[in-house]
């Protein structure tokens, strides 16, 4: 009788791959390529992607960096302070989509006074992870403005090189004009992706 060796073995048992390993495979790849599709088709028929131009919104958006704007997010809700929006300055149709900040709404007064902003008097006291600088620029906010029913002041987060609310040629933003709440921005050479702030 020949009596077997215990010792080191150098081979190994392949592992067999199991139909049902194959399956649960396939079938968690289907299912997250389902969810993908799904999520693809309600962005895009809930809201539209438009490129950012321009540096108005640095740090937190990037010229040609890529945008989703949630085209029904004001059908019940008015825009709030705070939202960064889209809208086609005075409507016009033939002008590229600006993306700024709204910083105060119907009823209130504006005014930018030593390069700082006051909304109804008192001064608007701004997160500083934006850092913003002190407005060289006050605009048509020098004196005060008070906003009409629907309308709302914007301003670009990088304040000393935006065309916004200050501007004579733009102004109040009339809610009519604005195309959305800008959510979510994609990647480009200087951002990556994520939600806006």
């Amino acid at each position: 009788m020949r009596r077997r060796h215990k010792g080191l073995s150098f081979y190994k048992k392949r592992k067999k791959i199991s139909a049902n390993l194959i399956k649960e495979i396939l079938s968690w790849m289907f299912g997250m390529m389902t969810v993908v599709f799904i999520a693809f088709v309600i962005v895009y028929a809930v809201g539209m992607s438009v490129t950012m131009i321009g540096v108005s919104m640095e740090p937190v958006l990037h010229n040609g960096q890529n945008v989703l704007i949630n085209r029904y997010a004001y059908l019940i809700v008015s825009p709030q302070v705070g939202d960064v929006v889209a809208f086609l300055p005075n409507g016009n149709e033939n002008s590229h989509y600006y993306i700024k900040r709204v910083v105060a709404s119907a009823g209130d007064t504006v005014q930018i006074m030593e390069g700082r902003l006051y909304v109804n008097g008192v001064q608007v006291i701004e997160p500083e992870e934006y850092g913003y600088d002190k407005m060289a620029v006050a605009g048509i906010a020098e004196n005060p403005l008070t906003l009409g029913n629907d309308e709302y002041f914007v301003l670009g987060d990088n304040r000393n090189n935006s065309e916004d609310s200050r501007s004579a040629n733009i102004g109040p933003i009339k809610g009519k004009d604005i195309v959305g709440k800008v959510w979510f921005h994609m990647g480009s050479d200087t951002g990556g992706i994520g939600f806006v702030k």
